[in-house]
């Protein structure tokens, strides 16, 4: 797209720079889009903005990021509503854009259940409705709880306020013991006019769009509010069965529509790309007249049996995509060009615009990538593909197709005015003045200061309270924020001793503004109850580049307790030694993950940050993953050679949900070698050393049942 580097052409600074940006932009957007109801960009930007960022962890999965947005989903609750630990997790989708997403979808599947090109398979493919998920409970046939998707594990309880819509069933005859129905809530346009009507009569704020409407609506503290408000539900899934409604997508769909559930119409079967692209043109011709909102169409594998193989990625099902429609453009004045600096000290241009209304949305910030991307030009003045010289107080155009914080796409060089001087890059950070310097090869510019500089500390206490990591009730990045400003909270460990510093005497919490004593209490125990927490949130919460949840997860299964982390990283150097082939034989942690790991327990005051933060917890180990009773729990398993009866996607896969650690090399640490035809290097190394190793029917004897 126009204004947009292809992965292809990124450096890996460039990239790194562009993940950092997009993930600030995605981390903004979910706080908007899932707790306040009030986005600042349609869903169309929003969901390219992830796809890019997918791309580029695709192209440099080892420059993915401790904060990526692929490892979350959705945003924390909102404060005023109870909470609800999902029974399975509300995940989103993964989404494609055009014709080739498509059919490079069918193909990831067909290859990940060694299924040919000519081999049936069958699709559902139904809209995708632009409105608020939503998960109800029914236990015995009646309806106990309902809860928002949140952050894909806990939701807000709006029970009360479910009940008053009419489409939901409070009872139901026939159904299984436990039935968690999801689907999405949302609001016809013609109930979204009159609502609106009746907001300007009575004075009220008019709402922006029916998504906003309804979210609203929905998450609003009293019942009676819900219930005047012309609220639908549409069903499209399930969470946690007893027992299963049928074999198939659209078998269990049609069910849920016997049991007494609105299900879309547009439902239908597709046997392969080609009819699911043309029930997608279908159902975009008549997009303006169906009488709500959709943004795409979703495509599900139909066989329920195949779904379960197929399992699931971090935060997205492998057998369901979302096939999104395009984005649109718009023009407006940059009024100026603004730097932030980032957890790792990058300097991010930004464009701060005269708001205009794209797709629905206000849009007053865009991003402008790096200096190069403003300039138009690379450091030795060649001209870059899809850079501009662009200048504050141009004519720019925005899209909003791939990020949350849009992209400008153009700039019309006929209205520039006849002052407008090039911008020039700042050499010195903004934030604490230290010098902005830009290694060989590198597109983004870092600031020096470390951990003098205000940005790259505050950021870092930030990540180091956020969701996936302690995530302390109360303490949230306005209050790290203001508690740095202060200077009550310099790194990690002061955090865990803020009570005793100022639990009393007259700098005490609770005389500070917006605090009382009892939100002091709650924080304090809050922070009391974090003390004791799990090694991969540790691990994570330590914000060291390119660990995320996922990795931060990964190490913490392969090395069990802090203890033996802890040693085994200050054991390893960079490039040699047993400690450093274990922690890079482990599959999916590459040499530049290992590195800035290591770098970061060999770096004496990063190091001695983390000792004192320690020295304040109790980092509980990590369990095995999978069955207590599996017998290959706890093992470390690597796979070699031609796997027949299984892909080695899937054959990892069953390894990880029986507790055992994949890894992609043979070392002493290996417990099981699984070889096939055409294993080499690996299954000598295995000899040498001791390994046991079995054949493929073997690997499945083992497993068994289990």
């Amino acid at each position: 797209m126009a204004g947009e580097k292809p992965v292809e052409q990124l450096t890996a600074a460039e990239a790194a720079a562009e993940l950092a940006q997009l993930a600030a932009q995605i981390a903004r957007a979910d706080r908007l889009y899932h707790q306040q109801d009030a986005p600042e960009i349609s869903d169309a930007a929003y969901d390219a903005l992830k796809r890019r960022n997918a791309e580029i962890e695709a192209a440099f999965p080892a420059l993915k990021r401790a904060d990526s947005p692929s490892e979350s989903v959705g945003a924390a609750p909102a404060e005023g509503f109870s909470k609800i630990r999902h029974a399975v997790r509300m995940l989103s989708l993964a989404n494609a854009f055009d014709d080739g997403d498509i059919t490079e979808f069918d193909g990831r599947i067909r290859k990940y259940l060694g299924l040919s090109d000519d081999a049936p398979l069958i699709y559902t493919a139904e809209p995708k409705i632009d409105g608020l998920s939503l998960s109800l409970r029914y236990e015995a046939g009646v309806l106990t709880q309902a809860a928002t998707r949140g952050d894909g594990e806990t939701g807000e309880n709006v029970t009360a306020n479910a009940r008053t819509i009419a489409d939901i069933p409070a009872r139901l005859a026939g159904a299984p013991e436990v039935l968690e129905v999801r689907g999405e809530v949302y609001m016809s346009h013609v109930d979204f006019e009159a609502l609106n009507v009746r907001q300007a009569e009575a004075g009220e704020k008019p709402f922006a769009n029916p998504r906003n409407a309804a979210a609203g609506s929905l998450r609003q503290l009293d019942a009676d509010v819900t219930r005047q408000r012309p609220l639908r539900f549409f069903a499209y899934g399930w969470g946690e069965l007893s027992a299963a409604l049928a074999p198939t997508q659209k078998g269990a769909i049609d069910r849920l529509a016997e049991l007494g559930f609105q299900t879309n119409p547009l439902t239908v079967l597709c046997d392969g790309p080609e009819a699911m692209l043309r029930h997608y043109r279908a159902i975009e011709e008549q997009r303006s007249t169906l009488g709500y909102d959709i943004d795409g169409v979703v495509y599900k594998v139909d066989d329920l049996s195949l779904q379960a193989r197929l399992g699931f990625r971090s935060t997205t099902p492998r057998w369901a995509i979302a096939h999104k429609f395009p984005a649109e453009l718009a023009w407006t004045r940059l009024e100026k060009i603004e730097i932030q600096v980032g957890r790792t000290g990058a300097l991010s241009p930004v464009a701060r615009l005269h708001p205009v209304t794209v797709g629905g949305v206000v849009v007053s910030n865009a991003t402008l990538h790096n200096e190069d991307y403003i300039a138009g030009r690379d450091a030795k003045g060649n001209e870059i593909r899809g850079g501009k010289d662009i200048r504050e107080g141009d004519w720019v155009q925005v899209y909003r197709a791939g990020d949350v914080i849009p992209k400008v796409a153009d700039v019309d060089l006929s209205k520039r005015p006849d002052d407008a001087a090039p911008y020039v890059f700042p050499t010195h950070c903004p934030e604490c003045g230290s010098e902005a310097i830009r290694e060989e090869g590198d597109a983004v510019r870092r600031c020096t200061g470390g951990l003098i500089c205000p940005a790259q500390a505050v950021e870092k206490l930030k990540h180091f309270v956020s969701r996936g990591a302690f995530d302390i009730d109360g303490l949230g990045a306005k209050q790290v924020e203001a508690f740095y400003q202060d200077g009550w909270i310099r790194e990690p460990a002061d955090i865990f001793t803020l009570k005793a510093r100022y639990g009393a005497g007259l700098q005490q919490l609770r005389n500070r503004e917006g605090w009382g004593q009892k939100s002091a209490e709650n924080l304090f125990e809050a922070i009391e109850a974090r003390r004791e927490i799990p090694l991969n949130r540790v691990i994570f919460a330590l914000g060291i580049r390119h660990v995320g949840e996922s990795a931060s997860t990964l190490l913490a299964s392969n090395y069990g307790s802090w203890a033996a982390f802890e040693a085994a990283m200050t054991a390893a150097q960079v490039g040699e030694g047993p400690e450093w082939e274990a922690l890079i034989g482990i599959d999916g942690v590459g040499a530049v993950m290992a590195e800035a790991v290591v770098t970061t327990f060999h770096q004496a005051a990063e190091r001695a940050s983390i000792d004192r933060l320690i020295a304040e917890l109790n980092v509980q180990d990590m369990e095995a993953r999978g069955a207590v009773d599996s017998p290959v729990a706890g093992k470390t398993v690597v796979f070699t050679g031609t796997l027949e009866k299984m892909t080695r996607a899937e054959a990892k896969a069953r390894a990880e949900a029986l507790g055992a650690r994949v890894a992609g090399s043979v070392s002493a640490r290996t417990d099981l070698l699984v070889a096939g035809p055409g294993a080499g290097s690996k299954a000598k190394k295995a000899a040498e050393l001791g390994v046991e190793t079995i054949d493929e029917d073997g690997w499945l004897a083992l497993i068994g049942d289990a």
